[in-house]
């Protein structure tokens, strides 16, 4: 039975219509460049799309408003002071083992490390960091069943506040070894999408978000930024786009029929894009929508990993070599 989704029907909208957000992140552009904040920031600069994300603060439900306000306050604690003496670090992949078993005691469902590279990073901001680790944490499938709900909303401001004290509480102790180390969760100063690919979390999915074999789309990212010496994990191929070139489930269950079916050229890369001023308008009327995660066949619990390793085995055999 086909779900029947909110249509994409606005009671609002720009007297003066911004920039597009497509033009602000280089859809089309074929020269490498720093993406540019659009929407959803930390108050640190000025975004095009500003009136939009303050309508869509002040008109969501009180409980999740405090709920998302709280979850930035507890954000304060992403960096703090160093331990006067540093541990020395002698085998990085045994630090490397530590760090995920300690983050995955805490509660992460999935764990990467990569090197740190300027495509995380907005246009006029500065990391001093080597390295990236990546956190991943879960939603509740059935909950998110009721994606464009309060109950949906409500589960993914949730798993924020929780993958936001996971990187916390691991940055507090890499720092506790005399290591600098700041926590990045969902406030908007990090893109964490390009370091979980690189991390081996997942691929990118013709909807946007990061697809992995344990949880599908049906997670949340956060980072830790750090110089403490670690073994680098590598990107892995699990046949996402196998998939996505030949689905069309998103697309099509998309009301706001913001998904393409094509690779598109953004800054400089030819990746799967979201038409930015269609999508955002529906996630605002819809409480962060979640249609795509919802409806992706990757997100259904415990079908990744299978799924993975028969698109894996029909593209082996149409291509020996």
């Amino acid at each position: 039975m086909t779900k029947r989704f909110p249509t994409p029907d606005y009671h609002f909208s720009y007297r003066i219509p911004p920039v597009s957000g497509n033009t602000i992140n280089g859809l089309g552009e074929t020269s490498p460049r720093r993406a540019r904040q659009v929407f959803h920031g930390s108050g640190a600069r000025k975004l095009e799309w500003v009136a939009l994300e303050m309508f869509f603060g002040l008109t969501m439900p009180l409980h999740i408003f405090i709920r998302n306000a709280l979850n930035r306050w507890e954000l304060r604690k992403a960096d703090g002071p160093l331990a006067r003496k540093r541990t020395p670090v002698l085998d990085s992949a045994e630090m490397s083992k530590q760090i995920k078993s300690i983050a995955k005691q805490a509660g992460a469902g999935a764990v990467g490390i990569t090197p740190m590279t300027e495509d995380a990073l907005f246009e006029g901001q500065t990391a001093d960091y080597q390295t990236a680790i990546v956190i991943a944490l879960p939603q509740d499938y059935e909950t998110m069943k009721a994606v464009t709900t309060v109950k949906a909303a409500a589960e993914t401001v949730d798993t924020y506040r929780d993958v936001s004290r996971i990187v916390m509480a691991l940055a507090a102790h890499i720092r506790s070894l005399g290591w600098r180390a700041r926590a990045y969760g969902e406030s908007a100063d990090l893109l964490h999408i390009p370091l979980a690919i690189n991390a081996g979390i997942g691929q990118l999915g013709k909807h946007g978000s990061v697809i992995g074999t344990e949880f599908g789309s049906n997670f949340r990212l956060a980072s830790v930024l750090t110089d403490i010496p670690l073994a680098i994990d590598s990107a892995v191929d699990i046949g996402v786009d196998d998939l996505c070139l030949g689905c069309q489930r998103c697309t099509i269950d998309c009301p706001a029929d913001a998904i393409s079916d094509q690779r598109q050229w953004v800054r400089g890369k030819k990746k799967w894009y979201v038409d930015f001023d269609r999508c955002v308008m529906y996630f605002v009327k819809t409480l962060g929508c979640g249609i795509c995660i919802e409806v992706c066949p990757w997100s259904r619990p415990g079908r990744g990993r299978s799924l993975s390793q028969t698109l894996l085995a029909k593209r082996a055999k149409r291509d020996p070599t």
